[in-house]
């Protein structure tokens, strides 16, 4: 199944990350750790309509490795795959 996000929304896979901090230390998943997550960019929307009827094109693509808030992204299930949908604003940067 395909998925297509509307006008600002983008389509993240989660890329896991590692849960052993620097000095060795397993961290188990109910620990809560308030920092940024990352994922890959599966789909794109077309963009947001600015009030003056115009397009605002996405800063985003397809491939792209993106770092988020953790909370910011609702999650959905398709295809026994997980995914999050987040909101382009709530994309706080694009890793190169």
């Amino acid at each position: 199944m395909n998925i297509k996000p509307i006008r600002d929304k983008v389509i993240v896979k989660p890329i896991a990350e590692d849960e052993v901090t620097k000095g060795g230390i397993v961290l188990p998943d109910t620990v809560d750790k308030e920092r940024p997550e990352k994922g890959e960019v599966i789909a794109v929307g077309g963009g947001k309509t600015l009030d003056n009827g115009q397009k605002l094109p996405m800063s985003v693509k397809v491939g792209d490795i993106v770092m988020f808030k953790k909370y910011s992204p609702d999650e959905i299930k398709v295809d026994d795959q997980e995914y999050l949908v987040i909101a382009e604003d709530d994309i706080m940067a694009i890793l190169e």
